[in-house]
C-alpha cells in the first residue's frame, strides 16, 4: 500500500495545508467538496500542489512530523521546486 504525505493551498502562496492519506484522490476530493467542515472548507484551501508517496506508513508519518516544524517559506520552496506554477494535481489523479 502507498501512503501520502502531501499540501494543499488555497491559491499561490495563499493559505496552506499539510496532511497524509493512504488514497491522496479520495483525500483531495473530499478537500476540494468541502465534505468535511474544519479548516481546509473554512480557508478555501482545495488545491493538491504536493505530494510524496511512500510504501511505509512509518516513513510517511515521520516525513510529515518533519515538515509541520518547516517555515511557511520553506514549505512554499518546497512546492515550487515540484510545482512551479502551483497546477492543480488533482486532475492527474481523477
Amino acid at each position: 500500500m502507498a501512503y501520502f504525505v502531501y499540501l494543499m493551498a488555497s491559491k499561490r502562496s495563499g493559505t496552506l495545508y499539510l496532511g497524509i492519506t493512504n488514497d491522496l484522490a479520495r483525500r483531495a476530493h473530499e478537500h476540494k467538496s468541502k465534505r468535511n467542515i474544519g479548516f481546509t472548507s473554512r480557508y478555501g484551501v482545495d488545491r493538491l500542489v504536493w505530494y510524496e508517496q511512500f510504501e511505509d506508513v512509518r516513513d510517511a508519518i515521520d516525513r510529515e512530523k518533519v515538515l509541520k516544524k518547516w517555515r511557511r517559506a520553506w514549505k512554499i520552496k518546497l512546492i515550487e521546486d515540484m510545482n512551479p506554477e502551483w497546477k492543480d494535481f488533482y486532475e492527474r489523479l481523477s
